[in-house]
Formats: structure tokens, sequence, C-alpha cells
């Protein structure tokens, strides 16, 4: 049961990122679709909506495409970010300029159905002719879930209506006549999931259900032998476009990074849906390939600049990660969809970690500048100006040639209550500690109050004034939390762990309360001996924040500094950066004496070494981060 209508959240940590798309992201990414931000790159995204309807009005079209073949989804993304913060809150001005941007997508829309502004004005006889290259179902994708948003959030159906008829069109193209072929970029089997579910059009499934067992032949070869165009240069690299097994057979994560996570969750979609056990055991390797083997501590994924993608087992280098905003948010959809068909807590642990940590660093604490790389170790001089390091930038621009990242970070913040909250007819499930309501059926509801993450209680109270809640309650036990106490109405809770989860039978009856005290004591965090880069170093984490040291609290640099083994970590309470608490340890300061190699061990001298939340780096300046500290 999709709990998005039935979340709303209240004053906390997460609620000021949701305050800040409302408020700031949402109107800024606008302008920037607009090319109304002096300085940000521009986009171009709906002046080409622009030329696209005036090309099939009148014929012709005074300009030309300008951006990405898959521009289109930054308007998408943007419009699905409208439609959560409608539901938010009311703002009947930004209402009425997304029915405008509606109306001029149904303008750019063909007589059949079909929509995609670069093959309307760039190359209209070319259509469904390079599926591997030139993105159009997943633009497509990214419309269909912002329709589905709209009719979610506002009740307004007009982008429905309008992306009906082009799924419609595809189901035609695929299934009634039979015509051979899958995304190169897959995200079109998550939407029409989203589609289906929300349309009950069986169509929707048989089309997601197509797309995903037809991959792993060798169609894009053979797409590529009989058409006279490229986009890029036309490369047969299996692995990334996910294509190198017929996905039932895939075990490793590898390839494009997002592709990839994209694919999984769509596979996990109709695994759900279907209930087929094949297709469930490949989601569950292919989750245990990208956690336990190619993640970063900090939930990134796809750690090589080439292909944006995963590489082997335990290579995860720090300063060279690629680390993509948008795979570490479709590392939260993936999971989500895993706890949709199994409730086990090594998916919310990895949602939390990818959330609270990559997802977050994404962006800007003012939300105008954004990251699309994510390294856990950045040199300035180095980091963005290397030809190894170029893509690695050590500050956030205001917006990308490319500029997936940041509509994607301001849907997921808007419908947290999506991946907050599990619920059914025998349970309600907190997955994400994310303050607010959620109400249930017969006006019965569950509150959450929590200044979580920067402390570790929780507070759960239900309202029930009718009947009771004869639902059990299932909390999540976070892997990072050494001493968990639960408390019901005062006393302590019996309840039953299940797969990570602490489960409290009902019935629940009004003002009953479930208290919980996580441990928030600071940890540190050793790596595989089998990651290279992180050989001999050490890293802390508090509560679900991974850490990371800036040279503007210390010294200078962060390149010369070593933690002393066993000492002390203290917790300071911080008002900067967000307000949540830095972290101090004992360490050692080496001296540099101008010599690229010595005989002699480098002097040391004992430092104080602050810590900051990964999230909040590269806020106050240019600036040295590490993660990953060696210990002295």
């Amino acid at each position: 049961m999709d709990t998005l209508n039935r979340f709303t959240s209240l004053p906390g940590f997460l609620k000021r990122y949701e305050d800040l798309i409302i408020r700031e992201i949402v109107p800024y990414q606008e302008k920037i679709l607009w090319d109304q931000v002096e300085g940000a790159e521009k986009s171009h995204a709906f002046e080409n909506f622009l030329l696209a309807a005036q090309k099939l009005e009148t014929g012709r079209c005074e300009g030309t495409f300008y951006g990405m073949v898959f521009q289109d989804s930054d308007v998408a993304k943007w419009l699905e970010a409208v439609a959560y913060s409608l539901r938010i809150r009311l703002d009947a001005a930004l209402e009425k300029r997304a029915d405008e941007v509606i109306e001029l997508i149904a303008r750019a829309q063909h007589a059949d159905g079909y929509l995609n502004t670069y093959f309307t004005v760039k190359a209209p006889d070319k259509r469904w002719s390079n599926l591997e290259e030139a993105h159009e179902l997943y633009c497509a994708g990214h419309m269909i879930e912002a329709a589905v948003a709209m009719a979610e959030c506002t009740g307004k159906t007009r982008l429905l209506a309008i992306m009906r008829r082009m799924a419609d069109l595809m189901v035609k193209h695929f299934i009634t006549e039979n015509n051979e072929g899958f995304p190169g970029h897959p995200e079109v089997e998550l939407a029409l999931m989203r589609l289906y579910r929300y349309t009950g059009e069986a169509d929707y499934l048989r089309l997601a259900q197509r797309f995903i067992d037809t991959r792993g032949s060798d169609f894009f070869t053979r797409e590529r032998e009989h058409r006279q165009w490229a986009i890029w240069s036309g490369h047969d690299d299996r692995e990334y476009t996910q294509t190198h097994l017929p996905v039932r057979e895939q075990r490793d994560a590898v390839g494009h990074a997002v592709r990839a996570i994209y694919l999984y969750s769509g596979m996990a979609d109709v695994a759900r849906e279907t209930g087929e056990p094949a297709l469930l055991e490949a989601c569950r390797a292919l989750w245990e390939s990208v956690t336990r083997r190619r993640m970063y501590l900090t939930g990134a994924i796809g750690s090589a600049y080439e292909g944006e993608s995963f590489t082997r087992d335990y290579h995860l280098p720090n300063d060279t990660a690629y680390a993509e905003t948008c795979a570490a948010v479709g590392l939260v959809f993936f999971a989500r969809r895993m706890l949709e068909m199994e409730k086990r807590s090594e998916y919310a642990d990895a949602m939390e970690r990818a959330l609270y940590n990559c997802v977050l660093a994404g962006m800007q604490l003012d939300g105008t500048r954004f990251f699309y790389v994510n390294p856990l170790e950045s040199l300035p001089g180095i980091s963005g100006e290397a030809v190894t390091h170029r893509h690695a930038l050590p500050q956030r621009p205001k917006w990308f040639t490319c500029a997936c990242c940041p509509p994607n970070v301001a849907r997921l913040l808007t419908s947290l209550g999506r991946y907050a909250w599990g619920l059914d007819e025998k349970a309600i499930t907190a997955h994400l500690f994310v303050p607010g309501r959620l109400t249930l059926d017969d006006g019965a509801a569950v509150t959450l109050s929590t200044a979580y993450p920067a402390e570790g209680k929780l507070r759960f109270r239900f309202e029930a004034k009718k009947l009771p809640v004869n639902r059990a309650f299932a909390l999540r036990l976070p892997a990072w939390s050494e001493h968990t106490e639960i408390r019901r109405n005062g006393s302590t809770a019996a309840y039953e762990e299940r797969d990570g989860y602490a489960v409290l039978l009902g019935p629940f009856h009004d003002g009953d309360e479930v208290t919980v005290t996580l441990s928030m004591t600071p940890r540190r965090i050793y790596p595989s001996v089998r990651i290279g880069a992180d050989s001999d170093r050490v890293a802390f984490t508090r509560g679900p924040l991974v850490y990371c040291a800036e040279c503007v609290d210390n010294g200078g640099h962060v390149l010369n500094l070593q933690i002393e083994p066993e000492s002390e970590i203290r917790v300071v309470p911080a008002e900067m950066l967000g307000g949540v608490a830095t972290l101090r340890v004992q360490g050692r300061r080496l001296s540099d004496d101008g010599e690229l190699y010595a005989y002699t061990r480098p002097q040391a001298e004992p430092c104080e070494i602050t810590l900051i939340p990964y999230y909040a780096w590269s806020n106050r300046g240019l600036t040295e981060m590490r993660v990953w500290l060696p210990e002295a």
C-alpha cells in the first residue's frame, strides 16, 4: 500500500530539506529550465518543447534542439517534484505554471501520441530507430512518472492522459506490431509499473515485462548494423547497456550504475507483481553484489568515471570515485522495492545510508548548487583539474549540461513518506525515522516525534479514537545501533525480532506510545582488507551519518592527519552545517619538510581532529576533504 498520500512530515532534520525544495529549489530549477539563472549552464529544456509545438503547429520552427538527447527528462522530473510539492503545500501560482507547462507538452505531442522533442525538432524521420542511444523510452518513462505523481497528488489527470497516449503507442509498437527492442537506458520499466498500478491497465504490465524479458539479446548490435546514424559512438559495450546477460542470469552489478539500478528497480517491481521466483532471486543476488561488494561507505555506487560504472568487487577508489548522485537516488528506489517484497532491515539500512549521505551531499545546504559526482576524498588542484580527476569537482556548480541529478534529488526529498513507512493489512512498518504523521483508516494515525539523526530518541504515538489499530507495529533495528531499547507505554516492550525488525503485536489504542532509544555513540568503521584504497585507514559514523575531515577545521590540510587508535571520540553540538553534531578525535599532524621523498619519518605533533557530516562538506569554500583517514 503506497504511503505517499498518507504521510505528513513534521518539523525535523529532513523537513528542512523538504521546505528548502518547495521554497527555493523547485522555483530555482524552474528558472534554470527557462535559462533564467545567470552563470548557470544553459538548459533550453522548456524551449525544446516550444520548438516542438511550433513545428507541429506550423510545419517549421525558429530554432534548433539544444542539450542532451534526454533533455526532456529534466522537465519530467521537475514536474514530478512539483506534484509532490503541491501535495505538501498548496501554491496556486506554482500550480498554474505547472498547468501551463503541461499544456505546452500537450502541444508538443504528435497526433498518434508520440512525444519526444529531440525527434520532433531534430530527427523526425528516425523515431524508434536508435533505442540504444536515443533515450526515447527513458524520457517517456520519466514523463509517465510525473504524470502518475500529478494525478496521485493533485487529482489532475491532464498529463496522465497525455502520457497514456504515449504509453498506448509504445504498446502498439512493441506488442501489437511486435517490433523488437528495449531501452538502452532502463527507466521506463519501473514507470510502466507505476502506470499499471495506478490505472489497472494490464498492457502496461505486459510491456514492462517484455522489456525486461527481452533484455540480454544482441538487439543493439543488429540495430546498429541497420541504422545509418548515431548520437555518440555507437560502441558495443554490452555491460554498459545492461545487455550482457538475460536479467535472470545476472549476478554481478556491472556497467553504467544508474542504468543498472533503474533496471534492478524495474525487475523488482515486476517480480513483486508476478511473484516469479527466478526474477526475485536475480534481484537478491544483484542487491548483494551492489551493497556487499561494490558500495561506498556513504551509500554511493559506481566507482569509475569511464562509463559511469561499476567495475569489480572491492574496487572503491576514493578520490576518483564517480558515485553519481542519481545512482544513490536509484539505490533508494531499489531498496524500497525490495522492502515491498520482503521486509529485511538490510534494505532499509542501505536506503538510509544512501539518503543521509550521498543523496544529501549532492545538494548544497542552500539548495542552489549540486554535485553530480560524490568523491570520498577531494584535493584542490587535483580534483576537478587533473585529467584523471576532472569529473570529481571540489565545489558544486550551479547546474550541469547533463542535469539529471538535481531534479532527481528534488523529487526524492519531497516524497519521503513513500520510503519512510510501509503499510499493509497486517502491519505498520517504520523503515526510516522521519518525523511525521501517517494516516491509517477510520481516522486512526501514528505520529513519530524525534530529533533524529541529531539524537536517537523516537516517540511513536497512536491515535485511534473510533476503533483500536488491529495491526502489528514493526520498526527497523538499525545495524549501526549497538543497543536499542524499546518501551511500550513506559514499560519494556515485548516484541519478536524478524529479519532486523522489532514486531510489536496489536491492538494499539488511542494514546498508546512506543518509545525507542537508539545508541548514538560514534563508531569507528574499518574497511575490508580487500579494499586496496582504504588499507590501514579508518572512518567515523554516528547514527546513519558518515563523517569526514575538511581542512577548514584542521589547520589547512587533511593529508597530513593521522588518527590515534582507540582515542576517545567526542560529540560536539554544532549550529552550523544543518545543526548536526561534529566529532572530535585525537590524532597527529605530520610535518612537511618539502622533499618529495625522504629517508626519515616525518615529525608528528599531537592534535585534535574535527570531523563533520559528509553531507555538509564543501559548503565553506574550496577545501581538502577525506572520509578515510590513516591510523597512526
